[in-house]
């Protein structure tokens, strides 16, 4: 497939998954509106249509709570219960001013808005327009950070956690599995709950029926705490600091400090939010043996020992300590991960003994964490592996297709096809300098 022809096919899918105000990750398996979905689908918007960019972000923040939180899902109220588990009937969401109860979930995902936000300011050619888009944004992107910063540092030690695996986007992960061990199985639930995602995509792609009859029993307490986040320590089953989620969140207040420069608000602030969260990253989840970062389970302190790509994603820090950037780059070339290779990077460690090809992030190929390590790698001047890595994910796209995700050894595409966010950064990768 030629880079015209795979633009004009990114293009198609784009089109094709827009729905009056926002973009849906896949018309079969994912038919509502997605939170670090819609971002990433923001930046490739821009290369095509600017305004839906503006409009699909604009969309996602008219659901936010008035406690800052920016839901993980905003429901269509035009599909039926039906075609998704679990939908708005199971969470139960509460109404609050301006907005209808009942159409969102309570968790969230990684705020890797402010970073679209910012990127599609800086490739729309009429800045008047796009900067009162900005104005509108800012205020309530502040919120959000301020509701992870303050609601969510569960621990004390300024980090965010999360309440979810789903949180995290990196939904099975490996990095999760010692936390999730002590949430009790109870497989009844799918007896009750019936899973949607399994009825149009390949079983043994997705996540187990073990994991989903955990990830209905966080869900629900969760929701049954009324999603309060004080005291959750004492009665919340699951909470993990991520270092790719609180990587994204320092990174966000980065693109926050260029948003306030053109707004004319005061950058320095976030600027120094994000110098504190890099520095507490570095102390807190940084593994000298393993050389990377590692999620770490707030209830017992410990860091897992899974060597998952979300241990590389603070390499998009620009503060990164060189010392840490040296290791990661390292772990980044090894086997494990294989940079510099044919392929992106898998979401797991190649020569881990559970890796798993075809099981969704333990093993698969994801081009929105290859993207992000892309920009890592740019904005520590290593243009070389940056180079390599954007002709890797566009190889893959070019011979698989826009699909959800990709086998690491052969590069197939698996998962939902027509997938928004790797068309989408499939035009952004494609209008780079190579």
């Amino acid at each position: 497939m030629s880079e015209e022809e795979l633009r004009r096919q990114a293009v198609e899918v784009l089109d094709a998954n827009w729905e009056r105000d926002h973009t849906v990750p896949s018309r079969a398996l994912y038919p509502h509106q997605w939170s670090w979905d819609a971002a990433f689908i923001a930046v490739g918007l821009a290369h095509h249509r600017p305004e839906r960019a503006w409009r699909d972000l604009r969309s996602l923040f008219a659901a936010q709570w008035y406690d800052g939180r920016v839901p993980h899902i905003v429901f269509d109220p035009d599909v039926s219960e039906r075609d998704y588990f679990p939908g708005p009937a199971f969470w139960d969401a509460p109404a609050s001013p301006g907005r209808l109860g009942g159409l969102t979930t309570g968790i969230v995902q990684p705020p890797v808005h402010a970073v679209a936000a910012r990127d599609v300011y800086l490739r729309c050619l009429d800045r008047d327009a796009a900067r009162h888009e900005l104005e509108w944004l800012y205020p309530r992107l502040v919120k959000q950070q301020t509701y992870l910063f303050e609601g969510r540092d569960v621990a004390g030690d300024g980090l965010a956690s999360i309440v979810h695996p789903w949180e995290s986007g990196l939904d099975n992960s490996p990095a999760w599995d010692n936390a999730l061990a002590a949430v009790p199985v109870d497989l009844s639930l799918l007896r009750s709950h019936r899973r949607q995602d399994t009825q149009v995509s390949v079983h043994s792609h997705r996540p187990t029926d073990t994991d989903y009859a955990r990830y209905i029993a966080i869900a629900a307490a969760y929701r049954d705490g009324g999603y309060l986040d004080e005291g959750l320590l004492e009665r919340h089953p699951f909470l993990v600091e991520c270092p790719s989620f609180n990587a994204l969140l320092a990174l966000a207040e980065l693109a926050l400090a260029g948003i306030a420069e053109v707004i004319g608000a005061d950058a320095a602030p976030h600027r120094d939010r994000a110098e504190h969260i890099t520095k507490v990253l570095v102390d807190r989840l940084f593994n000298p043996s393993t050389g990377m970062f590692h999620a770490r389970d707030v209830r017992t302190g410990q860091l897992s020992t899974a060597r998952c790509v979300s241990g590389l994603i603070p390499l998009v820090l620009p503060g990164l300590p060189e010392a840490h950037r040296s290791s990661l780059l390292e772990v980044a070339r090894s086997e494990a991960f294989g940079l510099g290779g044919e392929l992106p990077l898998p979401s797991y460690d190649r020569t881990a003994p559970d890796f798993d090809r075809l099981r969704y992030w333990r093993g698969p190929v994801w081009i929105n964490v290859n993207w992000l390590l892309w920009q890592g790698l740019r904005a520590h001047g290593h243009e070389h592996e940056a180079a390599a890595l954007r002709a890797a994910m566009l190889g893959v796209i070019r011979r698989g297709g826009c699909h959800e995700y990709f086998d690491p050894v052969t590069g197939h595409g698996i998962g939902a096809a027509a997938f928004s966010w790797t068309a989408a950064l499939a035009l952004d990768l494609m209008a780079a300098t190579p």
